[in-house]
């Protein structure tokens, strides 16, 4: 049989999957088979057979590489033995500990293990503790698993850390040479409350195109962004550890960043009131919303102020508030930025670009790092005026480098695989909208469908359809376009200082600047004049091939900074609902599968599961056309967008997985008429009943004491020390704890 490599991704059920190198569906490993690898392996397998659906199963054949990195877990001591039990429930398997190799961690605590023995067919793994992390309650251990869990680097080597110190604390002279000096000029930064590195400033003048007659109102917009590469250069060390996270992690109170302090928060960071060099995009707008020029140059800036989504929005909604009168030098420049966003918004509507409103939330966490509240997270014109600025930056970026003929990344979003465009066609035929896509989608389609339903009561079931026949956006240097934001070329420019394609394209940006050719395999800049069309050069098969590793590592890193904040984020909100037990709240059905339905609360923005064994004693099954579950005998429909009553049923901490039941209608009344009070009134009769019980033993245990010449004493000091009243007050405060233990 046909043998394949890959590596194994484990299940937390106990089975696995072989990842394989050629891009072909994974292979199906069984749990005997998961008994000798661990999750993140290099194997060698053989496909064995196919099942009724046609997807391969297989055996593993050979251990290419055991994965080297350490394994979080809390160390348990059970049955005399010492184990680790991984907080990744994809390892599938227990850690043993030796006695002498604990570290003298206490059981319970959380602790890095390295493997010493692997596990075979017929033992487990064998390991040793590395580091004591400390008490899964501590204050911020959340993060400190996640970044070990999903292997996030989050310590600088000593050669970045000692690069960055060395670096000067301001500008010096030799800083500002060839560069554009636009000091003078009122740029700002606009950024959330709690931010703390400045990528970007923007400055908005009017400007009138063309002369007489031709003459046209527009806008000239100024995009300034924090030059990371003259202080980031190729080949040092402040270049590899930032290209090994490839991106910032961000996590509720805590930021991983891609460079030191010195650099992201400082000397980089368009603080204000302060000089700072910066690679500008320099726009003119239409009245239109259309980029008729642009040119890149670099130079040395000065941020005018700090401002603040909230204050900004204030500001513009009410030109005579508070916030307008506190900035009123600003003004002009903030009314000429809202004019121009409205502008480019207006193209956008124009190309068709999907946008849909999707509700983002924001974790609110106490002093301890526990969740206090979470909230919508409000998105203001502020907000709109600021990424379409962005956008339209990152765009002038890819057009410049694409029309260079220069290798680089681009932020690349196909269109839906026919796979997902047959399920999306599917699925509006079954609803009978009368509306689908073509063989050959274009965004505005999408765009038109979801305008045409959003007064629909089932609007964000429909939206939700549509975001999930996207493809997942990626960087690569073969530029195939952005599907959602309808770019026929779309980069990252606008932040070096958290995401290292945006480095790249900085130092691309330059080399063409200066007519040269940057060279990603050595990061040298080369003068060799770049070709239009012909033959290419040589040794560009291998410099594509490099670009389009570092776009994967990148992609890959950026998905797994999403993954590793989601972790925490799922702990944080289980440590939250853990507290809400027995509690019931309205919500609604936020996805639908074969196992169950999702339900996001209303109040909380808390998503859990409803299993299928909770909706009722009838067989449901799973509509795939229409993403619903429905009920054979009564009809009964599950789908995304309907509404829905729940009850907080369960809470697995280490499987960050809420459970919900549901909550019929009427319910609680069909109880009561059914003799089972519930509350304070279920349990007034039984703790009545048990201290009249309490009253009359312990006159029975007095009586027989006065019969005995010896217990009378005895009787006369439990009289004295507790009285049938204060007794019976007693065991009502006992069955009430122990009727609350059993709630």
């Amino acid at each position: 049989m046909t043998e394949i490599e890959g590596t194994v991704n484990g299940h937390r059920d106990g089975h696995g999957f072989v990842q394989r190198d050629d891009g072909e569906p994974d292979l199906y490993l069984s749990p005997q088979e998961m008994r000798a690898v661990l999750h993140r392996d290099r194997v060698r397998a053989r496909i064995l057979r196919f099942d009724r659906k046609g997807r391969p199963e297989g055996r593993v054949v050979d251990i290419i590489e055991r994965r080297k990195t350490p394994i979080i877990g809390r160390l348990l001591h059970e049955g005399g033995s010492w184990i680790v039990a991984p907080e990744d429930k994809r390892y599938g398997q227990d850690i043993l500990i030796p006695k002498n190799a604990a570290a003298n961690a206490r059981a319970g605590q959380v602790v890095s293990v390295e493997l010493t023995e692997p596990p075979s067919m017929y033992s487990q793994p064998v390991g040793r503790v590395a580091e004591v992390l400390g008490e899964i309650d501590d204050p911020g251990m959340e993060i400190e698993i996640a970044v070990r869990k999903y292997e996030v680097p989050h310590r600088f080597s000593p050669e970045a850390l000692a690069q960055a110190a060395a670096l000067p604390d301001k500008l010096r002279a030799a800083d500002l040479k060839h560069r554009v000096d636009l000091r003078d000029v009122p740029l700002v930064t606009i950024d959330g409350e709690d931010a703390r590195d400045f990528d970007d400033a923007v400055y908005c003048e009017p400007h009138v195109q063309g002369k007489g007659k031709k003459a046209s109102k527009g806008w000239r917009l100024l995009v300034a962004i924090a030059d990371v590469s003259h202080y980031v250069k190729p080949g040092e060390a402040l270049d590899d550890d930032a290209f090994e996270r490839a991106t910032s992690v961000y996590f509720p109170r805590r930021v991983i960043p891609m460079l030191p302090e010195k650099l992201s928060n400082g000397l980089c960071s368009l603080n204000p009131e302060v000089d700072r060099l910066s690679m500008v995009c320099d726009m003119l707008v239409s009245a239109e919303g259309e980029v008729t020029a642009y040119q890149f140059y670099p130079a040395v800036i000065c941020s005018h102020a700090r401002l603040t989504y909230t204050e900004v929005a204030a500001a513009l909604l009410n030109s005579r508030g508070p916030e307008a009168t506190r900035r009123a030098a600003l003004m002009p420049q903030l009314l000429d930025l809202l004019d121009v966003y409205r502008a480019l918004l207006k193209a956008r509507a124009q190309r068709g670009a999907v946008d849909f409103e999707t509700t983002e939330t924001q974790i609110v966490c106490d002093d301890n790092g526990r969740i206090e509240k979470i909230v919508p997270r409000t998105r203001t014109e502020a907000h709109r005026l600021i990424e379409e600025a962005m956008l339209a930056a990152n765009v002038c970026a890819a057009d410049f480098i694409a029309g260079a003929e220069h290798a680089s990344l681009y932020r690349v979003h196909e269109g839906p695989t026919p796979e997902k465009r047959q399920t999306l066609q599917n699925y509006l035929r079954a609803l009978g909208l009368g509306l689908s896509v073509s063989d050959d989608p274009k965004p505005g389609e999408f765009q038109a469908i979801a305008a045409a339903t959003k007064d629909r009561p089932d609007a964000q079931q429909i939206h939700t359809m549509l975001l999930r026949s996207m493809q997942q956006a990626i960087y690569t240097p073969a530029n195939s376009g952005h599907f959602g934001l309808a770019y026929q070329a779309y980069t990252h420019f606008t932040s070096p200082i958290r995401r290292y394609p945006d480095l790249l394209v900085h130092r691309v940006i330059k080399a063409i600047l200066q007519s040269r050719r940057y060279h990603l395999s050595t990061g040298e800049l080369v003068g060799a004049p770049v070709r239009k069309g012909g033959k290419p050069p040589r040794g560009q098969a291998a410099e594509l091939e490099r670009w389009e590793q570092v776009g994967a590592h990148c992609s890959a890193n950026e998905r797994r900074a999403d993954e590793a904040s989601r972790d925490v984020e799922a702990w944080l909100k289980c440590r939250y609902m853990r507290e809400r037990l027995g509690e019931e709240y309205s919500g609604t059905v936020s996805a639908v599968t074969t196992f169950g339905v999702f339900v996001t609360l209303d109040a909380l923005y808390v998503e859990g599961l409803v299993h299928i064994t909770e909706l009722g004693s009838e067989y449901f099954r799973f509509d795939e056309a229409r993403q619903e579950l429905r009920g054979e005998r009564s009809g009964q429909r599950y789908a995304v967008g309907a509404r829905v009553r729940v009850q907080v049923s369960r809470v697995d901490l280490d499987g960050r997985r809420i459970d919900f039941r549901m909550v019929r209608e009427g319910e609680s009344d069909r109880l009561l008429a059914k003799g089972r009070p519930t509350g304070k009134e279920r349990l007034a009769p039984l703790e009545r009943v048990e201290a009249e019980d309490r009253v009359q033993k312990r006159a029975t245990k007095a009586a027989k004491a006065r019969q005995s010449p010896t217990g009378r004493t005895g009787a006369g000091k439990a009289k004295s020390k507790t009285s049938p009243r204060q007794d019976a007050a007693s065991g009502k405060t006992s069955s009430r704890r122990k009727a609350t233990r059993r709630r």
